[in-house]
């Protein structure tokens, strides 16, 4: 099945915030298949589904906060069921010694546990920080071990911002990221930038998602220095044209 391209909300935040469903209509007509949540800006999920039903939009997955899967997880799991998804996804964590991100680790597999058995996955969503090796382990990498059911959301951005290796990264966990963010570093500065206009490999990462079992390539920007919704419209275009040659 050739992978599909999804936006990443966060990146439009801001239109998000004043007017979520206008927002949505503005992605489906760049040509994205689907979107990635982070938020619901008070509208309920069958609201939703019915507004991406009319778009031809699918749900690629959601971030939920590490907060609100520990305390209200039935409910994250209702709510998702209705809207019709299928992965969801834990999009930081930071603690300061390496005993908590054990404990952390317990809490994941609970987590994974519980949204297995109604039939949907979970995963995790890296920042530069869990790169950082802590008594030569690699706490990432300690995650994954130690919650093996658990989907690896890989952010390409962030392990080259980390000075790991993006594509032998992938290649290690072949088979467990069928979402991975596709994100550009910036030619001037570190922050990210419209996909295809900085100097990472995004081809090459393309690639081995693709060969990895990746299902949803999912763009995402931070940083900007135009209007976000013609950043990510442009950055469609060049990912989108990007799988037609592969």
């Amino acid at each position: 099945m050739k992978a599909k391209i999804a936006l990443q909300l966060w990146s439009v935040k801001e239109a998000c915030e004043d007017d979520f469903f206008g927002t949505l209509e503005k992605v489906a007509e760049m040509g994205y298949d689907g979107v990635e949540f982070a938020g619901y800006y008070g509208k309920s999920a069958s609201e939703i589904k019915a507004k991406l039903a009319a778009l031809g939009l699918e749900v690629a997955g959601s971030h939920i906060s590490k907060e609100k899967l520990e305390t209200d997880l039935e409910n994250v799991i209702l709510f998702e069921q209705e809207l019709g998804n299928q992965h969801i996804i834990c999009p930081y964590a930071d603690f300061e010694t390496k005993k908590e991100w054990l404990e952390f680790s317990c809490e994941l597999r609970k987590i994974t546990q519980n949204i297995q058995q109604v039939g949907m996955r979970f995963g995790y969503h890296n920042h530069a920080h869990e790169l950082e090796q802590w008594d030569n382990d690699i706490i990432l990498e300690q995650l994954l071990e130690n919650t093996p059911e658990m989907f690896a959301e890989l952010d390409t951005y962030w392990l080259e911002y980390a000075g790991v290796g993006v594509i032998p990264f992938i290649k290690k966990y072949s088979n467990r990221v069928p979402l991975i963010h596709i994100k550009d570093k910036s030619r001037t500065n570190k922050e990210s930038t419209i996909i295809g206009e900085g100097i990472l490999d995004i081809s090459g990462y393309v690639k081995t998602a693709l060969d990895s079992g990746t299902k949803w390539l999912i763009i995402e920007q931070e940083a900007f220095e135009e209007d976000p919704l013609t950043s990510v419209s442009k950055g469609y275009t060049y990912l989108a044209n990007l799988l037609e040659e592969k």
